[in-house]
């Protein structure tokens, strides 16, 4: 273990996903995050809550056995549906965390890491991407950002100059249901199989097939097409400078991103901090001002 000068501006991160959790301590007072910090670990969503709740502590521990520091606080970005205040999750009926309906996080890991739960904060997993994304990323030369987490969830949030929220579109109404079911990974699987016959896993097989396949290759487009048609409304309401695409459906934006920066007005902007993103965003939890960006490491 290194130990470090004193400092009361240490605080422990993490972003919780549905297959992993990736951790690392950040220094408010330089700016900094430590990637000789940063600990990736995969875990099953669909286990029992003793095994979720070891894995996220195996993973927090990790990162913490690195430098003998004082905290300061923690903060866990965390998918809804979440009391982010109370710190009580309340996911049920998504294929993930169904063990873990009503636990009380905050006191659950207070206990398994030794902490004071007073220590620990929490924020939209959506909204700490973006909030990274504005503070040293993709959206740091805007005043107004709008931002969206494209993956098995369709994220949002917007910043108006002063703060990152949540905006929660992806619960909006949008063809015959919402939002969500239409600008996810799930839409795209669907899909394929619905126009080919193809049973994909997920948006980077898909892909991987539409190089050589042209009507894969047009679901791409339909998805460009979709989420125009969804955000436009939306950008005219919060009237951003840039639109941010986050999340791993944007690894494929090769494919639609001309297609949907035809259709809006704004700059279509994609995402520069990959999963540092949510870890930077959460800092912001413990400051009381945007700061100008941490150094943050390539995960």
């Amino acid at each position: 273990m290194i130990k470090t000068e004193h400092s009361n501006t240490y605080i422990l991160t993490a972003d919780i996903g549905g297959s992993h959790i990736t951790s690392a301590i950040c220094d408010i007072a330089r700016q900094h995050i430590f990637p000789e910090t940063v600990r990736r670990l995969e875990f099953d969503s669909r286990g029992s809550a003793e095994s979720i709740l070891n894995s996220w502590t195996a993973c927090l521990k990790s990162s913490l056995g690195i430098f003998e520091v004082d905290l300061n606080g923690v903060g866990l970005a965390m998918p809804g549906p979440f009391d982010y205040q109370e710190g009580i999750l309340y996911i049920r009926g998504l294929n993930k965390f169904e063990a873990l309906y009503g636990a009380n996080i905050r006191t659950e890991l207070a206990e398994r890491l030794q902490l004071r739960p007073e220590l620990f904060k929490f924020r939209n997993d959506a909204e700490a991407t973006i909030a990274g994304e504005v503070i040293c990323g993709a959206g740091s030369r805007y005043d107004r950002v709008l931002g969206v987490t494209l993956g098995t969830g369709f994220g949002s949030a917007f910043y108006d100059g002063s703060v990152t929220r949540d905006i929660n579109l992806g619960s909006e109404p949008f063809m015959s249901t919402i939002a969500d079911d239409h600008l996810s990974t799930r839409w795209f699987i669907k899909r394929a199989f619905e126009l080919t016959g193809i049973a994909v896993s997920g948006v980077k097989e898909l892909s991987a097939l539409a190089i050589s396949n042209a009507i894969l290759r047009k679901i791409f487009d339909e998805f460009a097409c979709n989420m125009s048609s969804f955000l436009n409304n939306h950008l005219t309401i919060y009237q951003p400078q840039a639109l941010i695409l986050c999340g791993n459906i944007a690894k494929a934006s090769s494919y639609f991103l001309p297609e949907l920066q035809s259709r809006v007005a704004i700059p279509v902007m994609l995402a520069t901090l990959g999963e540092s993103a949510a870890l930077q965003g959460l800092s912001e939890l413990f400051v009381d001002r945007k700061m100008p960006g941490l150094v943050i490491p390539s995960l």
